[in-house]
């Protein structure tokens, strides 16, 4: 099996690293990631300008861009082979609930999925991260059920594994995505110059997190496997706005 790795964190993040040797394992890997931390850069791609590459080691290579200019790129013709997989991660951090519409981890992984391929996105949950090994041995160990029993043609595999080492781990649960409240109010500031700055407030606390949500499954002590699905249309929807729009 061949395994395309990128991240959100930049290619000399922690995470990247230990999931890229972890995978060497089981695979023949190579790692297009960006050059810098790319974080919440979500699916955006660079289009005004020219992505620039640099390899940095034998099947390593930095890109001057966000994580889904990095799997667009290597599989749109850069690399000369077509990998069977992408594995995006580990995250410095939890992508539970709508953590995922801002995620460059997702994105990346979403990027591959929309090019073909079965995708992972791989987030390490804790705020003092330690046992990157643990996110890595649980990733593996899907990458070898994939090479074994093919995914769903639209699924992407959004795991996230609680920072603890393995042998405290109580198992893995699918999951389905809950959700946050509100972001915390932004927070403002001066610069040097006596100019209004602002920042960005921290994520809202988890609001549905019951069981079965992803966020339940952290916090019972499990790594959370959700399915995401590319297509964004409400179907369920498609009818009831058809009569909205007919109606006089």
């Amino acid at each position: 099996m061949k395994i395309l790795v990128s991240n959100d964190d930049g290619y000399l993040a922690t995470g990247i690293n230990v999931l890229t040797a972890a995978l060497e394992e089981v695979a023949d890997v190579v790692v297009v990631a960006p050059d810098r931390n790319r974080s919440a850069a979500s699916n955006s791609l660079t289009l005004k300008n020219p992505l620039r590459v640099s390899e940095v080691a034998p099947n390593r290579y930095k890109v001057d861009g966000t994580p889904s200019d990095c799997v667009h790129l290597a599989l749109t013709g850069f690399l000369d082979f077509e990998p069977d997989l992408v594995v995006s991660g580990i995250n410095h951090g939890a992508n539970l609930g709508d953590d995922t519409i801002y995620s460059g981890t997702v994105a990346a992984a979403v990027e591959g999925r929309f090019l073909g391929l079965p995708t992972i996105a791989v987030s390490l949950v804790g705020q003092h991260l330690e046992h990157f090994d643990t996110a890595a041995a649980i990733t593996a160990q899907l990458v070898q059920k994939i090479d074994r029993a093919a995914l769903a043609s639209d699924v992407v595999l959004n795991l996230n594994v609680p920072d603890v080492a393995l042998r405290d781990l109580k198992g893995v649960k699918a999951t389905r995505l809950g959700f946050r409240h509100k972001a915390e109010k932004l927070l403002e500031d001066r610069d040097p110059y006596g100019r209004p700055i602002y920042w960005i407030g921290p994520a809202g606390e988890g609001q549905e997190t019951g069981v079965g949500t992803d966020f339940h499954a952290i916090e019972q002590g499990y790594a959370s496997v959700t399915p995401l699905k590319v297509d964004l249309t409400r179907h369920s929807a498609v009818q009831d706005l058809a009569d909205w729009l007919g109606s006089t």
